[in-house]
C-alpha cells in the first residue's frame, strides 16, 4: 500500500495463515468504522486463507481527541483481557498524531499486541477495500511473531493534511445533509415556484451579467453555509492554548466547513434543477415575452433557474428555520466528538454504579 512507510510481510497467494486460530477483537467507533469492521469480519469469515482468525467485532464509543494514543491502546488492552483476545484494534474515524505532531494511520503496542487504525488517513475513497486491505496487514503482522512491522505507520508529509480532510469529509457524508435541511428545501422550492412566474424576477434575471450570477451563487451558499454552523452551533473552539489542541480544532473547523460546503452545492443543484424542470413546464418564454415587450427564449429559463435558485436558496434556508437534526450535526466532527465522550462518561458511570 502507498501510505505504509514499510508493508507488512505477506506470501505470494495471500496473507500468512497462523497455525493455530487467533482470537480478533476489533473495536470500532458507532457509524462508518462500524459498518467498515463488520464488513471485513464477514468477508473475512467467507476467506478460506484466513479462516484461522476468529474476528470479533464490538462497537462503542471510541474517543480519542482528548487523549493520547497511549490511553487509547491501554484501553483497547483492557478490553482483550475482558474478551480473552489474542489481539485488539481500535477502529476510529478520528485523525491519529504522534508526538511529533506528524499524522498516523496506524499506532501499534506490540507488547500488548494491541493497535489503533485512522480511517480518514486512508483518504476516504474505496473505503472498504482499502480498510480491508490495511487491517488484513495489520492482523498478519500482529498475528506473525517474526515479524517486524514498524510501530507507527506515518502518512506522507506533503499530503497528510489533504489525504486526512478527504478522508474526514467523506466519512461525514455530506450528502445526507438534504433531510436535516428538508424544511428549508421545501422552503425554497415554494419560494422559487413563486418567483419563476414573476415578472420583475424574468427582469432582473435578464439583467445580469455571469458574473454578478456567479457572485450571487456563491454568496448564497455561503450565507447557508454561516447559518448552518452559527445556528448548530458546530465552529469547534480550542479546550486550552496549546498548539495540539488549536490545530485539532483548525482541523475539525475545516472539514466542517468542507462537509457543509459539499453539501449545500448538493442541495443548489437539486434546487437548480427541480426550479428548471419547474420553469420548462408552465413557463412559454414567447408569452412572457410579449408580455415584458422584449424577445425572450428558452434559453433564456436556464439564467431565470440559476438567479431563481439563488434567490430561493437565501429566502427559503434562513428564512424557514432549520431542524436540529443529527445529519447536521454529523457533519461536525468536534460534535461527534463530544458525543463520544459523553456515551463514554455515561458508559463508566454505569459501571462504576453496577460495582
Amino acid at each position: 500500500m502507498p501510505f505504509c512507510a514499510r508493508p507488512f510481510l505477506r506470501r505470494r497467494w495471500g496473507y500468512p495463515v497462523a497455525m493455530k486460530q487467533v482470537r480478533v477483537g476489533l473495536v470500532a467507533d458507532p457509524a462508518k468504522p462500524t459498518v467498515v469492521a463488520r464488513r471485513f469480519r464477514d468477508l473475512d469469515a467467507a476467506d478460506g486463507d484466513r479462516q484461522a482468525w476468529d474476528v470479533e467485532v464490538v462497537s462503542e464509543a471510541f474517543t480519542l481527541a482528548c487523549e493520547d494514543t497511549g490511553t487509547a491502546l491501554s484501553r483497547l488492552t483492557d478490553h482483550a483481557r475482558e474478551h480473552r483476545w489474542d489481539l485488539v484494534i481500535g477502529v476510529t474515524e478520528l485523525p491519529l498524531r504522534d508526538g511529533e505532531g506528524r499524522y498516523l494511520l496506524i499506532e501499534t503496542d506490540p507488547q500488548q499486541r494491541a493497535a489503533v487504525m485512522s480511517l480518514p488517513a486512508l483518504g476516504g475513497l474505496r473505503m472498504h477495500q482499502r480498510s480491508g486491505d490495511a487491517l488484513g496487514e495489520l492482523i498478519s503482522g500482529m498475528a506473525d511473531p517474526t515479524s517486524t512491522s514498524d510501530r507507527r505507520v506515518r502518512l506522507p508529509h506533503g499530503s497528510a493534511r489533504a489525504r486526512l480532510l478527504l478522508g474526514m469529509v467523506l466519512a461525514n457524508r455530506p450528502w445526507l445533509l438534504l433531510p436535516g435541511l428538508k424544511s428549508a428545501l421545501v422552503a425554497a422550492l415554494t419560494t422559487g415556484a413563486i418567483a419563476t412566474i414573476n415578472s420583475t424576477v424574468w427582469l432582473l434575471a435578464g439583467s445580469l451579467s455571469w458574473w454578478r450570477l456567479i457572485i450571487a451563487t456563491i454568496a448564497s451558499m455561503a450565507l447557508v453555509v454561516g447559518w448552518l454552523v452559527i445556528d448548530g452551533e458546530l465552529w469547534d473552539v480550542p479546550e486550552d492554548d496549546s498548539p495540539e489542541a488549536r490545530d485539532r480544532s483548525r482541523l475539525y473547523n475545516t472539514s466542517t466547513l468542507l462537509t457543509l460546503a459539499t453539501g449545500v452545492v448538493i442541495c443548489y443543484v437539486a434546487l437548480y434543477v427541480l426550479d428548471l424542470a419547474w420553469a420548462l413546464f408552465v413557463l412559454d418564454p414567447t408569452v412572457m415575452g410579449r408580455y415584458l415587450q422584449t424577445s425572450r427564449n428558452y434559453g433564456d429559463l436556464f439564467v431565470l433557474a440559476w438567479f431563481v435558485a439563488s434567490v430561493a436558496t437565501v429566502g427559503g434556508a434562513l428564512g424557514s428555520g432549520l431542524e436540529s437534526d443529527e445529519a447536521i450535526r454529523a457533519a461536525a466532527y468536534s460534535k461527534r466528538e463530544e458525543d463520544r465522550r459523553s456515551r463514554l462518561a455515561h458508559d463508566r458511570r454505569v459501571t462504576d454504579r453496577d460495582s
